[in-house]
């Protein structure tokens, strides 16, 4: 029974020597080189008039290389710089009315208004002198009725345009209304808003590169009529270079955010692209059929995104790579 119990030790202890060996082993042995696979990445924008009109140039064709803020294309700009004129003259005829608001009415007009009050004052005056004689004859048969009551109304007629003076003069010495000035601040805000509006659309008859490109598609020609907003040129963008992989989820940690990498292509295997892993996918999905990678073409892998710091004309959109580690691991 001794015996059989220590051959039993010695075999635990030999199975757990053997299990701490193989960990050892294969924490330290040296891991093969990571390869990816992918395609070039290159953004490209479609381009055209935020305005309508007629194509009266363009600067470029297909192949060109557009350097970026470059003028592309140019409308017919006659209708819009008449637009212009006709929204600044408006933005001027609102600042004189503002102007005129503000100052209130002029002193001609404020005397006008003062000769007027005097003036019916004056007729009042006789209108009552008038009445107060009509009263005194009443009565007494020199005067009809009829006629006093004539001067009656005529009293009371040159009182109410008395009034109705006194009320303009007050008008004029107080101005105009804050409402009247308060709306015609609003019309001229309104107009110069159009201004502006008029002269954006002056600038929208200039179609200018946002970015460094090479054009793919030119769509139109000159004496072209084209609606707002339709496609005149597709420009494949500079920069960024992007190259879209997919890796494992084994080596995942192998290419966190920030790992330097190199990108070969068929053409050049010798001349790789520096490069730096921008970007690594939280979900897995099925590894696309156009990534030739030499297993688990079935398999579930993570998308990663490699910027490319140093891009030329050698990449092309969709051209396929092999991306592999800097360090050589």
């Amino acid at each position: 029974m001794e015996k059989r119990k220590r051959i039993l030790i010695t075999v635990a202890v030999i199975v757990a020597a053997a299990g701490a060996a193989w960990g050892v082993w294969t924490a330290t042995r040296p891991q093969a080189p990571l390869l990816l696979y992918g395609n070039v990445d290159i953004r490209q924008v479609s381009l055209g008039f935020r305005v309508a009109g007629r194509v009266q140039s363009l600067a470029f064709d297909e192949g060109d290389n557009v350097p970026a803020g470059a003028a592309l294309a140019r409308l017919d700009d006659e209708p819009y710089r008449h637009a212009l004129a006709e929204a600044a003259a408006n933005v001027a005829a609102q600042k004189a009315k503002v102007a005129q608001m503000e100052a209130g009415y002029r002193p001609e007009e404020v005397a006008q208004t003062a000769a007027a009050v005097a003036q019916r004052q004056a007729a009042l005056t006789d209108a009552e002198a008038a009445l107060t004689r009509q009263a005194a004859l009443r009565g007494t048969g020199a005067t009809a009725e009829r006629t006093y009551d004539d001067a009656l109304s005529a009293r009371d007629q040159a009182r109410a345009q008395w009034a109705a003076a006194q009320a303009q003069y007050a008008q004029y010495r107080r101005g105009y209304r804050q409402e009247d000035r308060d709306a015609a601040k609003a019309a001229l805000a309104q107009a110069e808003a159009a201004l502006a509006g008029a002269r954006l659309q002056l600038s929208d008859t200039v179609l200018k590169a946002p970015q460094g490109g090479v054009v793919m598609t030119r769509a139109a020609e000159a004496g072209a009529i084209l609606p707002a907003g339709a496609t005149l040129f597709t420009l494949s963008l500079n920069a960024p270079v992007w190259v879209r992989a997919y890796v494992s989820e084994p080596d995942l940690g192998r290419v966190a955010p920030g790992t330097k990498v190199w990108v070969a292509t068929d053409g050049r295997p010798d001349q790789p692209y520096h490069g730096v892993v921008g970007y690594v996918s939280p979900s897995a999905e099925f590894t696309p059929k156009n990534v030739e990678t030499p297993d688990l073409r079935t398999g579930l892998v993570y998308r990663l995104r490699v910027v490319v710091s140093n891009p030329d004309s050698g990449l092309r959109q969709g051209m396929p790579v092999t991306v592999r580690l800097a360090n050589g691991q």
